[in-house]
């Protein structure tokens, strides 16, 4: 067999039924780190160096906010996937009509290479700042850095470099901070008590709408259900949906800390100097003068640690979406598992090199997530309050109402973002 063959082999193997899926994570804390990516992902800092250049400790209350809202809408993804063993993907494609199920993940196909080419932009906007390196250039090797990770590595190793790239990036804000001189009394109120100062409510859509992202709730949902746990019992049901919200409040709040770091060191230099910063590498460059070589060079790696863990768990997602058509679980051994991640990070490669404007590419990425973010949003609510889909545990009117109430919310904002891209608005 010639190598060709060998590699034909490899990929076109078929795995319908893993008895144990491919996502081996910790025990009990694990699936919300991986979550946690996608909120500390590169469009997020651009909006976070915003918010804190321009108006200092004022929205820290936006991503208090934010990241509540994002803790109950990934605790109840992730509920059923411990109740039902499925993913949304899955679930969608079992409980729904076959047209309605194929036209809502190929939706969310396209929301994942939306989102695989910010985090790809990301991770190549890193590497220029470090090397000079070409943003075309730049977004080919962290392309193939991130399929050489998954394709080479097992899940379980791939986990432990994502969880150890979001506790990296963590102390690289740690030691930034240390370098600034920060109004603990002045941030400990404005991260409780909102204020909307002129002109701010751009930045506020953008914080808080960046913070929901379709593909962290198919990605919440399956790796959840990968664990392969008891169904029948429901005193080990109880038991996980207990530890899920554990793990799920303690990634989120590891989200909350990072990204309240990046407005907190923003308003400690930008704001200071009454320096406005709109896109991460002008950041870069202005935080030499302020804070010396170290301090930029840890910001440039912890950049590209975002981008490329980030693009990892795109990948992840789509894959997971893929697999879900065909009623599998994740498995990056399987065709269809890699062929969703090939897709995902192909096109969104392509892309890149089919626009001149990075820029562009961005705003092509926030259209196609505005647009399908309220159609995941309100899948997951349904099926999450079907008593079909998941018996005793479907959602209480008290939760639908609070479901559908943030759905509508973050609908809204990112609509009004998407808006604001093509109409100049003065708010």
């Amino acid at each position: 067999m010639n190598l060709f063959e060998k590699l034909k082999k490899a990929y076109t193997r078929i795995h319908p039924k893993p008895k144990y899926g491919a996502l081996e994570l910790l025990k009990y804390i694990g699936p919300g780190l991986l979550v946690t990516v996608g909120f500390i992902d590169p469009g997020n800092w651009a909006s976070n160096f915003a918010a804190g250049s321009e108006f200092g400790y004022a929205l820290l209350w936006v991503v208090t906010l934010s990241t509540l809202m994002l803790i109950i809408l990934q605790h109840n993804v992730a509920h059923l996937g411990i109740v039902t063993g499925l993913c949304l993907s899955e679930a969608a494609n079992k409980y729904l009509p076959r047209m309605g199920s194929r036209t809502i993940l190929w939706s969310a196909m396209g929301a994942s290479v939306s989102t695989s080419l910010a985090e790809i932009l990301g991770g190549a906007i890193a590497l220029n700042m470090l090397f000079d390196i070409p943003i075309k250039v730049g977004s080919v090797l962290v392309a193939v850095f991130v399929f050489a990770m998954m394709f080479s590595n097992s899940y379980k190793k791939i986990e432990r470099y994502i969880i150890a790239f979001v506790s990296l990036i963590g102390l690289s804000f740690i030691y930034e901070l240390f370098l600034v001189d920060i109004e603990w009394g002045e941030a400990a109120q404005a991260w409780v008590v909102p204020s909307i100062p002129e002109g701010s409510m751009l930045i506020i859509m953008s914080v808080l709408g960046a913070v929901v992202m379709p593909h962290n709730l198919f990605l919440h949902s399956e790796v959840i259900q990968s664990r392969q746990w008891n169904l029948q019992d429901e005193a080990v049901i109880e038991k996980q949906l207990k530890y899920e919200f554990f793990d799920t409040f303690f990634s989120m709040f590891i989200g909350w800390a990072i990204n309240s770091a990046m407005i907190l060191l923003a308003a400690s230099t930008f704001f200071r100097e009454n320096i406005v910063v709109n896109d991460l590498q002008q950041a870069h460059s202005l935080l030499e003068p302020l804070l010396g070589n170290n301090a930029v060079v840890i910001f440039a790696l912890a950049l590209l640690l975002a981008g490329v863990s980030s693009s990892m768990t795109s990948g992840i997602a789509a894959g997971s979406i893929f697999a879900g058509m065909y009623d599998e679980p994740y498995d990056i051994k399987d065709i269809h598992s890699r062929t969703g991640v090939i897709i995902s990070l192909g096109i969104a490669l392509l892309i890149i090199f089919m626009i001149g404007d990075p820029f562009k590419g961005l705003i092509i990425s926030q259209a196609i997530l505005s647009v399908q973010l309220p159609i995941t949003v309100f899948l997951q609510v349904r099926l999450t309050s079907s008593k079909e889909v998941m018996g005793k545990y479907a959602n209480t009117l008290f939760t639908k109402i609070l479901l559908y109430g943030i759905a509508i919310v973050v609908t809204l904002l990112n609509v009004l973002l998407l808006v604001s891209f093509f109409v100049d608005v003065k708010i």
